[in-house]
């Protein structure tokens, strides 16, 4: 960090001050001009080597020519030349030249040298709202969102009024850094700062603060924002679907879509990817197909993006086989492609299938991003291949200069935890080079939820209280430790610091796809019109199973009640509903799949397993871990998930 430094013989500026734009001009004599338009008509062709070799023999350079040859600096990507233009500039006096102090720092910000901007800004004393907006577009663009946002706090004190740009990138600043401390406070600090002046109907701020609300989860607030919008834009509408896709609300996704189309705005790209998303995350496989269509119809098809998300889009469906001929038809794949296809066979237990593909990668000449390591890393962790894990996570900064993050480290830890190597995980947390962050204490407990390992638990839980206060789902794991350790006195102290903070816990949903048509189901679920039927179906079913070995896996049951009352419960539970709904109304013989908003419990695993082979189906469903693939009383996972 870094602070301001305001120069002595200038005075800090009240609240009524008002920027104005300063065309700087130095004392000098009227200038020659003998090379001046050369050097500009070089620059203006690219050619900046011979427009340099001209700068040096002309005695008076003008505003425009010192203009051109910054911005021919960034277009060659040349810091080298770009520091030369920078210290003759200074030589001949226009160090203090508001509009050339702006185009520099855009210059250095295009060149990655953040340093190089700072310098510039604070060297410059007459500083214009051009002056700041180009300052903070850096720094958001350079990650340092914190830092913007506490020049922004000095701006605002010192009286300098924002414009649309401003309000722009201090909202980008609030999801621009990678700080442990949510900035979701700030951003509706700022906008309330928009609507106090008058900012609301400004289409392209809007736009982004549903993308600030939307990274944030605030689904609520973004579409609050967006309802009350005079003017939407392709933009809007696709930054609201990619809330809802991104969010949990694959359902809300699909219906805005629905809305967009019946408005007559033809979706692009950016649109087609979050659809995807949101088919994706409903195993609606027809409903993808659908989509596959008009993106073959409408020429979508060349766009990288919209490729990579079909081939996510059939994974997640259920229908690999799909994705990789999607995959392997691309006449051109970048990394993102490619990621696309090793997390597919991650998310159905093929880590070595995965590490092949990984391996494949970069015989073609593509580097791995942090993302392959992120998809790699979690294959294996469903896998269970720890060698290899261990392997990849030592290859990424030996071989291939990728810094370890956050998420890496929850990866290896999940790797270890699964593979019940607790230990080893908890050493890894605490030799990390960076601070822990939720992800890594989250992947710790959620091992530990399935090890049944109290201690490490509650270690864990104790900073994910901290860093989350308000995340349910940790209180829930850790009372679900408790309750198959049989602490149910623990169990009751969680579920009052629950109470006491007024959290509740997610519940359970299932989605499945009938006849193009989706279909949710919850825990508690009095909306279907079948849902006595279905009741009756899955009691029916678990009687008839119980006499083929079904054992109902009332561990999981956080209550202290009597063993009758809990297999009740969990005959309740979603994933259970969702496969009565598909039996009831499918076809004889036809494949059900089901998507799930947690994480499959076991009960219902060894329920779906019985139901394979007792219907003669086979079910596909994807919780938020990996694909189960139901056939003949077996599942894909190996009972490893």
């Amino acid at each position: 960090m870094w602070t301001l430094q305001t120069p002595p013989c200038l005075p800090v500026p009240s609240c009524s001050y008002r920027p104005i734009s300063i065309a700087f001009r130095p004392s000098k004599p009227k200038p020659s001009n003998n090379y001046n338009d050369s050097i500009q008509s070089f620059c203006q062709k690219g050619q900046l080597k011979e427009a340099l070799q001209l700068l040096f023999h002309e005695p008076n350079p003008t505003q425009r020519t010192y203009e051109l040859l910054i911005l021919s600096c960034s277009h060659k990507r040349s810091l080298s030349d770009a520091l030369t233009v920078h210290r003759k500039l200074i030589d001949d006096g226009f160090e203090q030249d508001p509009f050339l102090a702006t185009k520099l720092i855009n210059m250095f910000s295009d060149l990655d040298s953040i340093d190089r901007v700072r310098q510039v800004f604070d060297k410059t004393f007459n500083r214009t709202i051009f002056l700041w907006n180009a300052f903070f577009r850096a720094l958001t663009l350079a990650g340092h969102g914190i830092e913007v946002l506490d020049f922004y706090t000095h701006m605002n004190r010192i009286g300098i009024p924002s414009d649309r740009f401003t309000y722009t990138y201090v909202l980008k600043a609030c999801v621009a850094s990678e700080s442990l401390v949510s900035l979701l406070p700030k951003g509706k600090e700022i906008h309330c700062h928009i609507l106090r002046h008058g900012y609301e109907r400004h289409l392209h701020i809007m736009t982004t603060l549903i993308d600030v609300y939307a990274r944030f989860g605030c689904v609520g607030s973004a579409s609050c924002v967006f309802s009350q919008m005079p003017q939407k834009n392709l933009v809007s509408w696709s930054a609201m679907l990619a809330c809802y896709a991104k969010n949990g609300k694959p359902l809300d996704a699909l219906e805005l879509f629905r809305e967009m189309m019946s408005n007559a705005l033809l979706p692009n790209s950016v649109t087609m990817v979050s659809v995807l998303q949101a088919c994706a995350a409903l195993a609606a496989l027809e409903q993808g197909k659908i989509l596959h269509g008009y993106i073959l119809r409408k020429g979508l098809d060349s766009i990288l993006p919209v490729l990579s998300a079909l081939v996510t889009m059939y994974a997640k469906c259920g229908a690999l086989e799909l994705g990789r001929r999607v995959f392997d038809q691309m006449g051109k794949r970048d990394v993102v492609a490619w990621n696309s296809m090793i997390s597919s066979y991650g998310l159905y237990g093929f880590g070595a299938k995965s590490i092949e593909i990984f391996r494949e990668m970069i015989r073609h000449g593509v580097s791995p991003s942090p993302i392959s390591f992120v998809s790699v890393l979690g294959a294996c962790s469903h896998a269970g291949l720890v060698a290899e894990g261990k392997q990849l996570f030592d290859s990424m900064s030996k071989e291939h200069k990728i810094y370890p993050s956050v998420e890496h480290y929850a990866c290896m830890v999940d790797l270890l935890g699964r593979a019940n190597q607790l230990e080893e995980a908890a050493i890894i947390i605490q030799d990390m080079r960076i601070e822990p962050g939720p992800k890594v204490w989250g992947s710790l407990l959620g091992s530990c939820r399935i090890h049944c390992n109290v201690d490490l638990a509650e270690r864990a839980s104790r900073r994910l209280f901290e860093l989350e206060p308000t995340n349910a789902g940790n209180y829930v794991l850790l009372a679900d430790i408790y309750a198959e350790a049989r602490m149910w006195d623990k169990v009751k102290q969680v579920k009052k610091l629950l109470e006491a903070k007024g959290l509740r816990k997610v519940s359970g949903c299932s989605w499945i796809e009938v006849k193009r048509k989706i279909y949710s189901l919850q825990s508690v679920d009095e909306i279907n019109m079948q849902i006595e039927q279905i009741h009756a179906l899955v009691l029916k079913l678990s009687m008839e199973m119980k006499q083929n070995g079904y054992v109902p896996d009332t561990r999981i049951v956080l209550y202290d009640l009597e063993e009758e009352e809990k297999e009740r419960i969990l005959l309740g539970h979603s994933e259970k509903l969702a496969v009565a709904f598909g039996l009831i109304n499918s076809s004889k013989g036809e494949t059900i799949r089901i998507s799930k908003n947690l994480r499959l419990c076991e009960d219902c695993h060894s329920f779906t397993k019985l139901i394979s082979k007792y219907t003669n189906r086979e079910i596909l469903v994807r919780d938020i871990n990996r694909f189960h693939h139901f056939r003949n009383g077996v599942c894909s996972c190996g009972d490893y998930w």
